[in-house]
């Protein structure tokens, strides 16, 4: 599998499985189980998504960090991934957690549409 370099490349490679919904299931079941309370609607259009969720990291990171730490833990994000940004900027660093996190359920999605 060659995972998308962009959002936007994520997006419609999604969009052309018919897989944006189960995505966004995906997400709103790994946020269940790291017990953070948000539900992203599954009719949210991907823009909306891109901003929602980089608010969404950018108020864990600031706030509640242990469960950004959950988060990323229950999503199973690469560690080495995480320890390569750089965190001078929370910003951008949230904004690249935020496509690790797309990136990583998007595989989630992919595996269970390709092996099912």
């Amino acid at each position: 599998m060659q995972l998308p370099t962009t959002f936007d490349a994520l997006i419609k490679e999604a969009n052309q499985l018919n897989l944006y919904t189960s995505l966004v299931k995906q997400l709103n079941k790994d946020f269940l189980l790291a017990n953070i309370d948000f539900d992203f609607h599954q009719d949210i259009p991907p823009t909306s998504l891109k901003l929602v969720l980089h608010e969404t990291v950018y108020r864990l990171i600031q706030e509640k960090f242990s469960e950004y730490l959950n988060l990323l833990y229950i999503i199973d994000v690469s560690e080495d991934a995480i320890k390569a940004l750089n965190g001078d900027d929370v910003l951008k660093l949230s904004e690249a957690v935020s496509f690790l996190i797309l990136k990583r359920e998007w595989q989630k999605v992919w595996f269970r549409h390709k092996y099912a």
